[in-house]
């Protein structure tokens, strides 16, 4: 496609999360979220801004080996085959770095691609065994193109409104976006009520595919597996399912209350809704610079005693186990990095970092490379896909041992959810603690990873200390 240029208009710092109120219930409507809460930035910061968006320039959903690309515009819908990854670099417009205004650069997101990208993707890219149940049916990947977003910049504290192109289109969503920010920066002034029991109400009990016998057994066939050589590591995850009414935004805004995450990311598709309170970035590829930042392992946090509290962080950080378990996802990210970054340029920066979020602590590594010339950053994300912290090493055959032993398919558990500029530039997370709302049902995920000295109980405790945010969130009774 021909260049684009971009503009940007810049207004007062506002609540992003209150602005959204007004497009929350938009089809399309996409909310990546940094986890500041009334301007507060959390202790151990990894994201500085919020991005908005409504109204895609053009939409493609990929299921089951066949994308369906639509624009509103043009009112073009087709149904296309092949690469869904390689179909979304043709169609993204093109805005090349080197005739980016370098202002622009400050602003971290511009126009471009956002949505998910199922952990069920990598189907079309890898042989798996098809033995899991599809129960939920959800598209392994929903994507729109924006020519309009807003950025709430809380470093700076402002508010940036940038927009691709001068059709007619654009044209009226700056405008919308423009009253719409400034009628949020009065309001700001004064005091917001959110009704949290318009959350979701959940109709009867969870419904678990594990229990803890069955996670059991699955634990000692991935011991059998590790101990024969298999594999090092596997992650093993076990869903929780619920029949549910509600309005899912204000169960995200509860959520993110709960446990304000610097990933999060709200979605409301046509089809479902996503909400992720993900801590967990995947692959980021900024101006060529290449970034990863697995995490492996986790310990509950003890809101009651401060010096226990940090006993636990401290027995986490010198744990060898929870070391060995990271080095090896930092192993396997290392190698997915180094087929599409300049050879000799993957580095580890930093290695068994602590982080203390509001319920769990996490050992979290970084991984860097510079982005191979003549490769987008699109093609490191198919390359790496999915992320090793969330299935194990090696790679494909983890893979094969969690459709044996998972009962149901993950869906966009384990995938990731983000972005890709016009320029090319990619930040994405990794969707887990992350909550699927699909034609009535609420799904959501926790898992862990296993190795040979791995304690049953610990593990499963484990699954239940991350799913613990996601249960409250839905648990609420009218």
């Amino acid at each position: 496609m021909n260049s684009m240029k971009l503009f940007v208009s810049s207004f007062p710092y506002v609540d992003s999360a209150a602005l959204f109120d007004n497009v929350a219930s938009q089809d399309w409507a996409v909310f990546l979220d940094s986890g500041v809460i009334n301007q507060k930035r959390p202790v151990n910061k990894h994201a500085d801004f919020d991005v908005l968006a409504v109204k895609p320039d053009c939409t493609l959903v990929f299921d089951r080996g066949t994308t369906v690309y639509s624009c509103a515009k043009q009112k073009k819908k087709e149904k296309r085959l092949g690469d869904p990854i390689a179909l979304l670099q043709s169609i993204l417009p093109n805005v090349d770095s080197q005739d980016l205004n370098p202002s622009l650069r400050k602003y971290s997101y511009i126009p471009g691609a956002f949505g998910y990208f199922s952990y069920d993707l990598v189907r079309h890219y890898e042989v798996l065994p098809e033995l899991a149940e599809n129960d939920e049916q959800l598209p392994e990947m929903a994507v729109g193109i924006y020519h309009v977003i807003v950025v709430v910049d809380h470093k700076a504290k402002q508010t940036y409104l940038l927009s691709l192109g001068v059709s007619d289109e654009v044209k009226g969503l700056v405008t919308f976006w423009s009253e719409l920010i400034d009628q949020q920066v009065e309001r700001d002034s004064k005091s917001q009520y959110i009704d949290f029991t318009k959350r979701h109400v959940v109709n009867g009990v969870f419904d678990e595919n594990l229990n803890f016998d069955d996670y059991a057994s699955c634990f000692e066939r991935v011991r059998n597996y590790t101990t024969d050589g298999d594999c090092y590591q596997v992650n093993l995850a076990k869903q929780f399912t619920a029949q549910v009414n509600g309005d899912s935004w204000v169960t995200y805004r509860y959520l993110r209350s709960l446990s304000p995450a610097p990933y999060g990311a709200y979605m409301n598709l046509p089809f479902a809704q996503i909400l992720s309170n993900s801590p967990e970035s995947f692959i980021q590829c900024i101006n060529g610079s290449v970034t990863t930042s697995p995490i492996k392992g986790t310990r509950a946090r003890d809101h009651v005693s401060l010096e226990r509290d940090k006993k636990i962080a401290q027995e986490l950080y010198a744990s060898e186990k929870d070391r060995a378990e990271n080095l090896m996802i930092v192993d396997l990210m290392r190698n997915d990095l180094s087929q599409c970054c300049e050879l000799g340029s993957v580095k580890v920066p930093k290695l068994f970092s602590l982080y203390s979020f509001t319920n769990v602590h996490h050992l979290i590594s970084t991984v860097t490379g510079t982005l191979k010339k003549g490769l987008h950053s699109l093609d490191l994300l198919r390359s790496c896909f999915p992320g090793g912290s969330i299935t194990g090493a090696p790679k494909i055959r983890a893979m094969e041992i969690i459709e044996e032993l998972e009962p149901h398919r993950r869906g966009l558990y384990c995938g990731s959810i983000g972005y890709v500029g016009v320029n090319g530039d990619l930040q994405t997370n990794i969707a887990i603690r992350t909550i699927v709302i699909k034609d009535g049902v609420a799904r959501y995920a926790a898992g862990g990873g296993l190795v040979i000295d791995s304690s049953l109980e610990e593990e499963y405790q484990e699954i239940i200390d991350k799913a613990r945010m996601m249960i409250e969130a839905l648990s609420h009774k009218a």
